[in-house]
C-alpha cells in the first residue's frame, strides 16, 4: 500500500531539502536507529543477567524474573511520558533526559545490596529511561515518511532487535568475566558518552506536525475509525498489543534460563537470543515491504499467525541444535506485530496524535512482555517445566489473532488511501 507524497496536506514539504522522504529524513532514521540500539540495552541486559542475580541474592526463579518485570512496566509508563514531551517539545529533549538517566540507573543497580533494591534501581530508571528510544522515536520516526513509511517504522523499530542482537552476548562476556556489577557499571558509561552527542542530531522538528494547521486541501480523518470511536479502536490495539507480547515474552525473556535448565548453558541461551533478534531486525525490515503494499492489519494477521505456529513448534523439540532452528525461525517470524501497530495509527489517526497514540499501544506491549515474564516464571516454579508457559503463550496468541481478524473485517479503508 503506497500513500500519496501530500500527507497531511503538505505535498510542498516532499521537495524541501529537510522534508518526508527526503535525504535529511533518511539520515535522521540511521541516527535514531543507533540510538535506540544503544538505550535498548535496558530491556535486554537484565534477561542475560538473570540467572548471576538470581544466585548472588538466593531467590526463587519468578523472584529473580521480577526486575525484568519492573524494568518493562516502567518502560511502558515512561513511554508515555516521553511521547508526551516528544509531542511538546521535539524528540531530543527525552532522548538526551532519558541517556542521562539511563546511565545514572546502572550505576546504581550495580551497587544493589539486595534484590528490591536492584529491581528498583532497574526499574524505575533504566526501564523508564530506555523507553525514550522506543516509542517516541518510532512515533517522530512515522512523522518523516509518507510513501514508505512502513519501510522507515520498521527499521526504527529494529533498534530494540539490534539491541537484543549485539548486548546479550556482550553483557555476557562481560558477567563471565569481571562479574555483573562492573558490567553494569560500564554500561553506565557507554551509554552517556554515546548517546547524548548524538541525540544532537534530532533537534528539528517533524514537518508533519505542523500540517494540520495547512490551509492546503488534505484528508479528513474520520471520527468514527473503522467504525468505531477514537476511544474504542486505541482500546482494542492495546489489547491486541497486550495479548501478542504476552505470546512473545516466552522465548524472550527465559531462553537463558530455559537453555540451562536443559544443560546447554547460559552462555548458549545468550546466542539463542542474539539469534532470535537478529532474525528479528530481517523479519522487521521484511514486514515494513510488506506493510507498504498491503497495509497495517493484513500484516498483523500475517505476523501472527507466523509467531503461534512458531511457539507451538517449542512443544516438541529442546535439543541443541533445534533449539537454535527455532529461535531464528521465532525471531523471522514475529518481528512484523510490533511495527504494525505504528502503521494502523498513522493509517487512522491524524499525526498530530502519533507520539501519545503510538506510546501507548506500545506500551501495551511492553506490559505483555513483562506480564508474560513474570507469568512464565509463575509457572515454572509450579511445574518446574516450560512447557506449560509454552501452551500459555499460544493461548494469548489466537486471541491476538482473533482481534486481527475482527480488525481485517470492518468496513474503513486508510484515510490518505481513501482520500487519494
Amino acid at each position: 500500500m503506497s500513500e500519496p507524497a501530500a500527507d497531511a496536506g503538505i505535498s510542498a514539504a516532499t521537495t524541501l531539502p529537510d522534508g518526508p522522504e527526503s535525504t535529511y529524513a533518511w539520515t535522521r532514521l540511521g541516527v535514531a536507529l543507533v540510538l535506540a540500539a544503544i538505550g535498548g540495552v535496558g530491556m535486554w541486559s537484565v534477561i542475560v543477567a538473570l540467572p548471576a542475580v538470581q544466585a548472588e541474592f538466593g531467590v526463587a526463579r519468578s523472584a529473580a524474573a521480577l526486575p525484568y518485570t519492573v524494568t518493562m512496566i516502567c518502560f511502558g509508563f515512561g513511554g508515555i511520558l516521553m511521547g508526551r514531551l516528544s509531542d511538546r517539545f521535539g524528540v531530543m529533549v527525552p532522548v538526551v533526559g532519558g541517556a542521562v538517566t539511563l546511565s545514572v540507573g546502572y550505576a546504581v543497580a550495580s551497587q544493589a545490596t539486595s534484590l528490591w533494591q536492584f529491581a528498583l534501581a532497574q526499574g524505575l530508571l533504566v526501564g523508564a529511561a530506555s523507553s525514550a528510544t522506543f516509542a517516541p522515536i518510532i512515533a517522530d520516526t512515522s512523522l518523516w515518511f509518507t510513501r514508505r513509511r512502513g519501510m522507515a517504522v520498521a527499521i526504527i523499530s529494529s533498534g530494540s532487535y539490534l539491541a537484543g542482537t549485539v548486548w546479550p552476548p556482550v553483557v555476557q562476556h562481560f558477567i563471565q568475566s569481571v562479574g555483573w556489577r562492573r558490567t553494569y557499571l560500564g554500561i553506565a558509561v557507554f551509554c552517556v558518552t554515546t548517546m547524548v552527542p548524538l541525540a544532537l542530531a534530532l533537534r528539528r522538528r517533524a514537518p508533519l506536525t505542523l500540517a494540520t494547521s495547512a490551509t492546503s486541501p488534505g484528508p479528513s480523518w474520520s471520527a468514527r475509525p473503522l467504525g468505531m470511536s477514537p476511544a474504542a479502536l486505541q482500546t482494542v490495539l492495546i489489547i491486541a498489543g497486550l495479548s501478542c507480547c504476552v505470546a512473545m515474552s516466552m522465548p524472550q525473556v527465559h531462553i537463558v534460563a530455559y537453555c540451562s535448565d536443559l544443560g546447554h548453558g547460559a552462555a548458549r541461551g545468550a546466542q539463542m537470543l542474539a539469534l532470535m533478534l537478529g532474525f528479528g531486525v530481517v523479519s522487521r525490515l521484511a514486514s515494513g515491504w510488506i506493510c507498504d503494499r498491503i497495509g497495517g492489519r493484513r500484516t498483523l494477521l500475517l505476523g501472527s499467525s507466523l509467531q503461534a505456529l512458531a511457539l507451538a513448534l517449542f512443544l516438541p523439540f529442546d535439543g541443541l541444535a533445534s533449539l537454535y532452528i527455532l529461535s531464528a525461525l521465532f525471531g523471522l517470524f514475529q518481528g512484523g506485530i510490533v511495527p504494525a501497530y505504528a502503521v494502523i495509527i498513522r493509517e487512522f489517526f491524524p499525526p498530530e496524535e502519533a507520539g501519545v497514540r503510538v506510546a501507548t499501544v506500545l506500551m501495551a506491549t511492553v506490559f505483555g512482555m513483562a506480564l508474560g515474564g513474570w507469568m512464565s516464571g509463575v509457572v515454572f516454579d509450579v511445574t518446574g517445566s516450560y512447557q506449560t508457559a509454552f501452551v500459555n503463550g499460544i493461548l494469548w496468541n489466537l486471541l491476538n489473532i482473533a482481534i486481527a481478524v475482527g480488525l481485517l473485517r470492518r468496513p474503513g479503508r486508510p484515510v490518505e488511501q481513501a482520500w487519494r
